[in-house]
């Protein structure tokens, strides 16, 4: 199993009975959740005092996170919506958990379990995610269920409402476009490296590259985001985005990249090169929220940025023809998952 240190952290080690440094760390490791085997990132701690059979241990605080991994891993594995996303729906509303179940009419500790510790089944995940994409159905609930809520309540939520469905627009008619290319993806695999289209995750990976690189223009962005999934899916199982990529003469594009760049979300540009050339410039978005970045993400997001900021478009597209994903395809081919397990090591 693969493994690496994360930190130390002093306590008073229940293993030795001493107060020291002991080491975090995290492995790769499998449950079986629901006739499933899952692979997840379990974390632990080390005592370097301890026989080399006795030296681990894993305290009440990490199980409940790695159940919460493990958890997670199987939702990733069926499509359905992890917590940190739940979590950022009733963030986008400002509501509590109990504020987001009475809108769906379920029990008020429905949203809390789910967040916590049980995995929703298809149906609730899909009303969760018509709240996520969809503020004129989170209106309709309101008003349906108004009663439920106080006057101050009601009007700071149909606020936030009010707030979404004025940037509903091209957003909203962009994403459907977006996700009607995808229709034929809809399954997790290994052309989409085992996670369906996250448009808000990828709205937020798009902006957290731009936050670190100047000069961000299409054609680089393009291959970042195949170097992001492919690093996410060689480290982790599965990518970051859910984008399905094709064999392109500059390297890997993603599938709907025109629809991809006319999100609102996005902080796109259209600008003129030194010969007049139209080039679409990528700023980041102000107020991005990132809470739908999950540290593992960003983990992935800040390795790529570190290896490609100060490359220019030519110099990333020749580098990622030399990767295998790139030589083992043909031109318009879906470049699979299972060969960005081969990329160069950074």
């Amino acid at each position: 199993m693969s493994m690496k240190k994360i930190k130390k952290i002093e306590m008073n080690c229940p293993i030795c009975n001493q107060t020291h440094e002991v080491e975090e760390r995290v492995r790769d490791a499998k449950v079986t959740i629901k006739d499933d085997v899952v692979t997840y990132k379990e974390k632990y701690y080390y005592c370097s005092n301890a026989d080399e059979d006795e030296n681990e241990f894993e305290p009440a605080m990490l199980v409940n996170v790695n159940l919460l991994n493990a958890r997670n891993a199987y939702r990733r594995m069926h499509g359905l919506l992890t917590s940190d996303e739940i979590v950022s729906i009733r963030d986008a509303y400002g509501l509590s958990q109990v504020d987001l179940a009475r809108l769906l009419g379920w029990g008020e500790a429905t949203i809390s379990r789910y967040e916590s510790k049980a995995i929703q089944d298809e149906a609730y995940d899909t009303m969760l995610r018509i709240v996520k994409d969809n503020p004129l159905q989170v209106l309709d609930f309101l008003n349906q269920r108004s009663e439920l809520f106080s006057e101050q309540k009601r009007d700071e939520i149909r606020t936030k409402i009010v707030e979404k469905v004025e940037s509903f627009g091209k957003e909203y008619l962009t994403r459907r476009t977006l996700e009607g290319e995808y229709a034929v993806y809809g399954i997790p695999s290994d052309s989409n490296g085992f996670t369906l289209l996250n448009i808000d995750k990828l709205e937020a990976a798009i902006s957290y590259i731009a936050e670190k690189v100047s000069n961000l223009f299409k054609v680089k962005l393009m291959k970042m985001l195949w170097y992001t999934d492919a690093l996410s899916y060689k480290t982790h199982g599965h990518a970051v985005t859910g984008l399905v990529y094709k064999h392109d003469e500059m390297g890997a594009l993603p599938v709907g990249h025109y629809s991809l760049m006319n999100l609102e979300r996005l902080e796109v540009k259209e600008e003129s090169s030194y010969n007049y050339d139209s080039m679409l410039h990528i700023y980041p978005t102000a107020n991005m929220n990132y809470s739908i970045l999950s540290n593992d993400d960003r983990d992935i997001l800040d390795q790529v940025i570190k290896q490609f900021t100060n490359f220019n478009a030519k110099e990333i597209v020749e580098y990622m023809h030399q990767e295998t994903a790139y030589t083992e395809t043909k031109q318009g081919e879906i470049i699979p998952f299972e060969l960005a397990k081969d990329i160069r090591a950074f």
